[in-house]
């Protein structure tokens, strides 16, 4: 069975690293994909980037666990809706499921005035980052979430006050979900307080996913 930690915008695989080291996983294969290298200079928006995503869990043998963060959350709940025989349980960390239009926009205009520079952490050239944001503006699962079934971990940094409504909302709207907020952490959640968020993440496949006896350190 696969495990996939799924890095947000301005991350890369390697963002995941230290929740990954406190991660029990048995038998379990993990894996964290960098989600921009497979995608063509000068063709990037979110279509493109999700079929990426979808052909790289489709490859994989057997069901899947997702735990995505922002952007990551989006393309694991995007995958979880078009194949929920395949996705066994999903984590959505600081996640929007309705984009926030005038958000991105703003953002958007941040990003214009920033310099090429920054944009060398995120992967992508700036004119692709701000064409992927662009692409996003439609998206909104919301008449789709009630068809989740599968265990379900809403998260959200304590600082992480842009994403809050949203992750409550999403505990409400998913069948059974569970929300948890994460202590002493922004929306960079993996990045701010790697351990507990890995004794969530433990402590939620623990009681909902996997049985006890497939469990080791690691």
């Amino acid at each position: 069975m696969n495990c996939i930690f799924v890095h947000g915008l301005g991350q890369n695989a390697a963002s995941w690293q230290r929740v990954i080291d406190y991660i029990e996983t048995g038998s379990h294969q993990i894996t964290s994909p960098d989600l921009f290298p497979p995608l063509e200079e000068g063709k990037v928006n979110y279509h493109h980037l999700y079929q990426c995503f979808y052909d790289y869990c489709e490859r994989l043998e057997g069901p899947i666990h997702l735990c995505g963060l922002s952007l990551g959350a989006i393309l694991s709940l995007n995958y979880a809706l078009d194949r929920p025989e395949k996705v066994q349980s999903l984590i959505l960390i600081g996640a929007q499921y309705k984009m926030p239009r005038f958000l991105l926009s703003f953002q958007n205009v941040v990003f214009r005035v920033l310099p090429s520079p920054v944009f060398q952490k995120m992967g992508l050239p700036k004119k692709d980052v701000i064409q992927l944001t662009t692409s996003m503006k439609q998206l909104d699962f919301s008449r789709k979430l009630a068809d989740i079934s599968c265990p379900t971990l809403i998260l959200c940094g304590e600082k992480d006050k842009p994403n809050k409504k949203a992750a409550e909302q999403l505990s409400s709207l998913i069948a059974d979900a569970s929300l948890k907020i994460i202590r002493k952490a922004g929306h960079e959640a993996n990045v701010d307080n790697p351990q507990e968020l890995a004794e969530i993440i433990n402590g939620f496949w623990n009681e909902s996913v996997l049985s006890p006896s497939q469990h080791k350190n690691v």
